[in-house]
């Protein structure tokens, strides 16, 4: 079954572009079909609950019911082999 992976940020698109075609690329490096769709933490609320997973580089504090990654190594490069390692965990 297809997973789906919400990837936000705070406002404007292009950290959540940068972090969604890293993700993808990790996905696709490990076999794992995921739809992974950008969207503003704004619309967290209203989209989560068809979401199995978060990944988001702003902060975000809610819970939404599905697990939250914070996605800033991707824009920082700090730290990606962890969140690369909690996003495939949480997909699997």
């Amino acid at each position: 079954m297809m997973k789906k992976v919400l990837v936000a940020c705070g406002g404007a698109v292009a950290t959540s572009t940068v972090a969604a075609g890293k993700i993808k690329g990790l996905l696709k490096e490990n076999n794992i079909e995921a739809d992974v769709q950008q969207c503003r933490v704004s619309e967290l609320a209203s989209k989560a609950d068809s979401a199995d997973l978060i990944v988001t580089t702003a902060k975000v504090e809610r819970d939404y019911g599905v697990p939250v990654i914070h996605g800033i190594a991707y824009i920082s490069g700090m730290g990606i082999d962890k969140t690369n390692q909690e996003i495939l965990d949480n997909l699997k």
